[in-house]
Protein backbone atom coordinates (compact mmCIF):
# COMPACT_ATOMS: atom_id res chain seq x y z
CA UNK A 1 0.00 0.00 0.00
CA UNK A 2 1.31 3.19 -1.15
CA UNK A 3 2.03 6.01 1.91
CA UNK A 4 -0.32 8.41 0.15
CA UNK A 5 -3.06 6.16 0.58
CA UNK A 6 -2.03 4.87 4.28
CA UNK A 7 -2.04 8.65 5.04
CA UNK A 8 -5.49 9.33 3.09
CA UNK A 9 -7.16 6.14 4.76
CA UNK A 10 -6.30 7.72 8.07
CA UNK A 11 -7.39 10.72 7.25
CA UNK A 12 -10.75 10.13 6.07
CA UNK A 13 -11.05 7.41 8.93
CA UNK A 14 -10.61 10.24 11.78
CA UNK A 15 -12.85 12.75 9.66
CA UNK A 16 -15.29 9.60 9.69
CA UNK A 17 -15.32 9.55 12.85
CA UNK A 18 -14.99 13.06 14.32
CA UNK A 19 -15.63 15.89 11.33
CA UNK A 20 -14.70 18.68 13.63
CA UNK A 21 -11.15 17.63 14.39
CA UNK A 22 -9.00 20.53 13.36
CA UNK A 23 -6.30 19.76 10.87
CA UNK A 24 -4.36 21.07 13.99
CA UNK A 25 -5.76 17.79 15.99
CA UNK A 26 -5.29 15.44 12.94
CA UNK A 27 -1.63 15.72 12.17
CA UNK A 28 -1.05 15.26 15.92
CA UNK A 29 -2.85 12.35 15.64
CA UNK A 30 -1.28 11.11 12.44
CA UNK A 31 2.15 11.97 13.95
CA UNK A 32 2.67 14.47 10.43
CA UNK A 33 3.26 18.30 9.60
CA UNK A 34 0.26 20.92 9.61
CA UNK A 35 1.14 21.61 6.39
CA UNK A 36 0.87 18.12 5.23
CA UNK A 37 -2.46 17.55 6.60
CA UNK A 38 -3.60 21.06 5.03
CA UNK A 39 -2.39 19.52 1.17
CA UNK A 40 -3.91 16.02 1.92
CA UNK A 41 -7.51 17.95 3.08
CA UNK A 42 -7.75 20.31 -0.02
CA UNK A 43 -6.52 17.24 -2.22
CA UNK A 44 -9.40 15.33 -0.73
CA UNK A 45 -12.01 17.92 -0.92
CA UNK A 46 -11.34 18.81 -4.69
CA UNK A 47 -11.97 14.82 -5.42
CA UNK A 48 -15.53 15.36 -3.45
CA UNK A 49 -14.66 12.98 -0.39
CA UNK A 50 -16.29 15.02 2.24
CA UNK A 51 -18.02 18.34 2.47
CA UNK A 52 -16.49 21.44 4.84
CA UNK A 53 -19.18 23.41 6.77
CA UNK A 54 -18.79 26.29 9.01
CA UNK A 55 -19.80 25.68 12.79
CA UNK A 56 -19.52 28.52 15.25
CA UNK A 57 -16.45 30.21 16.71
CA UNK A 58 -14.44 29.79 13.44
CA UNK A 59 -14.18 26.22 13.29
CA UNK A 60 -15.06 24.04 10.29
CA UNK A 61 -16.45 20.57 10.33
CA UNK A 62 -16.12 17.77 7.76
CA UNK A 63 -18.70 15.54 6.24
CA UNK A 64 -17.83 12.51 4.53
CA UNK A 65 -19.92 12.31 2.07
CA UNK A 66 -21.07 8.87 -0.03
CA UNK A 67 -17.86 8.82 -3.02
CA UNK A 68 -15.87 9.60 0.02
CA UNK A 69 -17.37 6.46 1.93
CA UNK A 70 -16.83 4.53 -0.88
CA UNK A 71 -13.00 5.80 -1.24
CA UNK A 72 -12.63 5.02 2.89
CA UNK A 73 -14.04 1.58 1.94
CA UNK A 74 -11.80 0.44 -1.32
CA UNK A 75 -9.04 1.85 1.11
CA UNK A 76 -9.64 -0.26 3.94
CA UNK A 77 -10.05 -3.60 1.49
CA UNK A 78 -6.61 -2.77 0.12
CA UNK A 79 -4.96 -2.10 3.58
CA UNK A 80 -6.20 -5.46 4.88
CA UNK A 81 -5.03 -7.05 1.56
CA UNK A 82 -1.47 -5.05 2.03
CA UNK A 83 -1.71 -6.64 5.95
CA UNK A 84 -2.53 -10.39 5.18
CA UNK A 85 0.39 -10.38 2.78
CA UNK A 86 2.74 -8.56 4.79
CA UNK A 87 1.90 -10.83 7.18
CA UNK A 88 2.37 -14.36 5.17
CA UNK A 89 6.02 -12.27 3.76
CA UNK A 90 6.93 -12.12 7.46
CA UNK A 91 5.86 -15.59 8.37
CA UNK A 92 7.90 -17.11 5.73
CA UNK A 93 10.93 -15.60 6.09
CA UNK A 94 10.99 -16.39 9.82
CA UNK A 95 9.86 -19.86 9.54
CA UNK A 96 13.02 -20.19 7.13
CA UNK A 97 15.07 -18.08 9.15
CA UNK A 98 14.61 -19.72 12.37
CA UNK A 99 15.09 -23.17 10.31
CA UNK A 100 18.60 -21.82 8.93
CA UNK A 101 19.75 -20.70 12.82
CA UNK A 102 18.82 -24.14 14.45
CA UNK A 103 20.44 -26.00 11.25
CA UNK A 104 23.86 -23.23 12.30
CA UNK A 105 23.57 -24.87 15.83
CA UNK A 106 21.90 -21.57 17.69
CA UNK A 107 20.05 -22.47 20.74
CA UNK A 108 19.35 -18.99 22.20
CA UNK A 109 18.14 -15.54 19.85
CA UNK A 110 17.16 -12.18 21.45
CA UNK A 111 15.02 -9.70 19.86
CA UNK A 112 15.65 -6.25 18.94
CA UNK A 113 12.50 -4.34 18.85
CA UNK A 114 9.33 -5.21 20.79
CA UNK A 115 6.74 -4.13 17.99
CA UNK A 116 4.36 -5.60 15.36
CA UNK A 117 7.25 -7.66 13.76
CA UNK A 118 8.67 -9.18 16.77
CA UNK A 119 5.14 -10.50 18.04
CA UNK A 120 4.82 -12.57 14.60
CA UNK A 121 8.25 -13.62 15.67
CA UNK A 122 7.38 -14.55 19.01
CA UNK A 123 4.80 -16.47 17.88
CA UNK A 124 6.76 -18.12 15.45
CA UNK A 125 9.89 -19.07 17.07
CA UNK A 126 7.12 -21.32 19.75
CA UNK A 127 7.61 -23.55 16.91
CA UNK A 128 11.14 -24.23 16.61
CA UNK A 129 14.13 -25.11 19.04
CA UNK A 130 15.40 -21.95 19.41
CA UNK A 131 15.21 -20.09 22.94
CA UNK A 132 13.96 -16.32 23.54
CA UNK A 133 16.59 -15.17 25.59
CA UNK A 134 15.71 -11.30 25.96
CA UNK A 135 13.72 -8.92 24.48
CA UNK A 136 15.83 -5.53 24.09
CA UNK A 137 14.17 -2.24 22.61
CA UNK A 138 14.99 1.66 23.10
CA UNK A 139 11.62 2.44 24.09
CA UNK A 140 9.76 2.75 27.34
CA UNK A 141 7.62 -0.24 26.75
CA UNK A 142 8.31 -2.81 30.25
CA UNK A 143 6.86 -6.30 28.88
CA UNK A 144 6.13 -8.45 25.95
CA UNK A 145 4.46 -11.42 26.32
CA UNK A 146 5.91 -11.96 29.82
CA UNK A 147 9.28 -11.12 29.05
CA UNK A 148 10.98 -7.93 31.12
CA UNK A 149 12.37 -5.44 28.21
CA UNK A 150 15.33 -4.29 28.67
CA UNK A 151 16.07 -0.92 27.81
CA UNK A 152 19.37 -0.85 25.20
CA UNK A 153 20.14 2.48 26.59
CA UNK A 154 21.30 1.24 29.16
CA UNK A 155 24.34 -0.84 28.11
CA UNK A 156 24.99 -2.42 31.00
CA UNK A 157 22.08 -4.26 30.71
CA UNK A 158 23.14 -5.95 27.56
CA UNK A 159 26.13 -7.61 28.89
CA UNK A 160 24.32 -9.53 31.22
CA UNK A 161 22.16 -11.25 28.75
CA UNK A 162 23.51 -14.85 27.04
CA UNK A 163 22.19 -15.28 23.36
CA UNK A 164 24.19 -16.92 20.23
CA UNK A 165 22.24 -14.28 18.08
CA UNK A 166 20.20 -11.04 18.31
CA UNK A 167 17.27 -10.72 15.36
CA UNK A 168 16.27 -7.09 13.99
CA UNK A 169 12.67 -7.29 14.62
CA UNK A 170 11.97 -3.31 13.69
CA UNK A 171 12.05 -2.96 10.16
CA UNK A 172 12.46 0.80 10.33
CA UNK A 173 15.88 2.24 10.61
CA UNK A 174 17.84 -1.17 10.18
CA UNK A 175 21.64 0.99 9.23
CA UNK A 176 21.01 3.05 12.54
CA UNK A 177 19.99 -0.52 14.32
CA UNK A 178 22.85 -2.50 13.45
CA UNK A 179 25.55 0.48 14.43
CA UNK A 180 23.62 0.91 17.82
CA UNK A 181 24.02 -2.38 18.40
CA UNK A 182 27.79 -2.76 17.63
CA UNK A 183 28.61 0.09 19.19
CA UNK A 184 27.12 -1.82 22.52
CA UNK A 185 29.66 -4.36 22.06
CA UNK A 186 27.68 -7.17 20.24
CA UNK A 187 29.60 -8.56 17.13
CA UNK A 188 28.26 -8.28 13.61
CA UNK A 189 28.03 -11.91 13.09
CA UNK A 190 25.54 -12.11 15.89
CA UNK A 191 23.01 -9.84 14.66
CA UNK A 192 20.61 -11.37 12.14
CA UNK A 193 18.67 -8.85 9.88
CA UNK A 194 15.03 -10.20 8.09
Amino acid sequence: MKPKDLQTLRILEEIGKNGSTSQRELAKKLGVSLGLVNTFIKRLYRKGYFKITTIPRNRVKYLLTPKGFAEKTRLTYEYIQYSVHFYKNIRSILTSLYGNLEQDGVKSIAFYGCGEVAELAYLLVQNHRLKLAAVMDDTDKKNFFGYKVQDIRGAENIEKIEFDRILLTKLEDVEQDMKTLIRLGIPEYKIVRL
